[in-house]
């Protein structure tokens, strides 16, 4: 944990924004519930109408909140229009920074609904906590970004100060195929001084942080293929080992006996700032109490500044359609997170030469590259940043964490190259029970309205400052 004090001689007016954040917070959980009640999943297996249902409803949102420049926006990718995007837009005073305030308002499908305590489209209240699909990931980050600027509107009036532009984002979690494409044709519309992207977490209940790392990722396939097509197992077995063996034998070579990525290539470091106690990860991660935790260093550094591989899918026959034969080929998907300043090219480069090298019994191993995303870093040091702490700080009154996170966001790699002036900050509501893209996926109330009190800090702040 950083233990600075972040503090400037220009500060709003706290008691004032508090207050208003506090008394808006009814009517806030109101509309978070109505956006949580729209099924928006941009799955091509999904009902795209929905998707637009939930695009109307943010823009609707918006437009209350006071903006009158609201626009629903798509581009096309390879022909088949992407996801709606809302964007609007409030300008800049002369001489004023203009702030992207970032969030999504698709949300992960429900998955199997016997898992969910309670209706997952149906925000439910309880133990301070809000349940529901999307309450936490991400239609949170689209409420703190709407509430603050009631804050703002409420306690400073609607005299132009910081210029704002929402982004409210409608594929993130399909993998934002038109984001990139969405940001070279709105380049103008969308530039910014300072990005805002509410989409990561605190380090726990009670204790905000700032994102300053996100690791970047690789993902692709591999097969593994051992004759030209299945045979009897009681005739050919021996002398012939069958392609689900093969794979697993191959994926064993991934990491050493300590748990350690053994793949040549690639980079990582133990220096992460903060301690991650093994009693709070395992009670965080769930993980069973008798399996022992892979790899060597800081558990903070394994999870944010060290590569990390999974197996996330496997095609072989499923048990209850087995039958007695010497399966030729089977299959993997793997997604590998890469530390900060690793090259996606190199490490898919790297896991290509691994492969090709470890093919089991002189297995044929075909390889397929997919995704690829650079990882991410800030400097707290710049005075956003700086900003963004102070903010923090004075709304849960508690010195922030600056955190890294294990996971990846491809997308900001895009906004620091449409926009390499731009300080980009990485925020969020989620805690390490909020569950994301899990059944009973929730949100922490008391949290919730400390985000927005900090965000419209943050937004005010801003606007007392000048454009560099």
């Amino acid at each position: 944990m950083t233990s600075s004090s972040h503090t400037s001689s220009t500060v709003p007016d706290e008691a004032a924004l508090r207050a208003s954040v506090a008394a808006a917070f009814p009517r806030t959980l109101e509309d978070l519930t109505r956006l949580v009640a729209i099924p928006g999943i941009a799955w091509d297996s999904f009902d795209p109408k929905n998707l637009d249902r939930s695009a109307d409803a943010v823009a609707e949102l918006l437009r209350g909140a006071g903006l009158e420049d609201v626009q629903i926006l798509r581009v096309d990718n390879n022909g088949k229009p992407g996801g709606p995007a809302v964007v609007a837009r409030r300008p800049a005073a002369p001489g004023k920074p203009t702030v992207l305030l970032y969030a999504h308002h698709d949300v992960q499908p429900p998955g199997d609904p016997a898992l969910w305590e309670t209706e997952p489209f149906t925000a439910t209240e309880r133990h301070g906590r809000l349940y529901g699909r999307g309450a936490a990931d991400d239609k949170a980050g689209i409420m703190v970004h709407a509430a603050a600027l009631r804050a703002l509107n409420d306690v400073l009036g609607d005299e132009p100060g910081v210029g704002i532009t929402f982004f409210i984002e409608g594929e993130e979690e399909a993998g934002s195929p038109t984001f990139r494409t969405f940001l070279e044709t709105y380049r103008d519309l969308l530039r910014a001084d300072v990005i805002v992207v509410a989409d990561s977490g605190n380090w726990k209940i009670g204790t905000p942080a700032l994102t300053t790392s996100l690791r970047g990722l690789v993902d692709g396939t591999f097969e593994v293929r051992v004759l030209g097509h299945a045979v009897h197992s009681g005739m050919f077995g021996g002398p012939v080992l069958d392609a689900p063996t093969l794979l697993a034998r191959l994926i064993a070579t991934f990491h050493d006996e300590r748990g350690n990525l053994a793949i040549d290539g690639l980079e990582g470091f133990d220096d992460a700032a903060v301690d991650y106690p093994e009693d709070d990860f395992r009670q965080d991660s769930s993980v069973l109490d008798s399996v022992r935790l892979a790899g060597e260093g800081s558990i903070a550094s394994r999870l944010w500044t060290k590569p990390a591989l999974s197996i996330i899918g496997i095609d072989v026959p499923s048990v209850a359609m087995s039958s007695n034969t010497i399966q030729p080929t089977a299959r993997a998907k793997f997604s590998m997170r890469l530390a900060p300043g690793q090259d996606p090219e190199a490490a898919m480069d790297a896991m290509a030469r691994h492969l090709a090298a470890n093919a089991p019994f002189g297995a044929e191993v075909t390889f397929t590259p997919g995704e690829r995303g650079n990882a991410f870093a800030t400097d707290t040091s710049a005075p956003a940043a700086k900003t963004a702490l102070w903010a923090l700080e004075t709304a849960w009154g508690t010195t922030p964490v600056e955190m890294g996170v294990g996971g990846s966001i491809p997308f900001i790699a895009d906004l620091v190259e449409v926009f390499p002036q731009a300080s980009i900050l990485i925020t969020g509501v989620e805690d390490p029970d909020s569950r994301a893209h899990s059944a009973n996926e929730s949100l922490h109330l008391d949290d919730f309205e400390n985000a927005i009190l900090a965000e419209a800090l943050l937004l005010a702040r801003l606007g007392m400052q000048e454009t560099p």
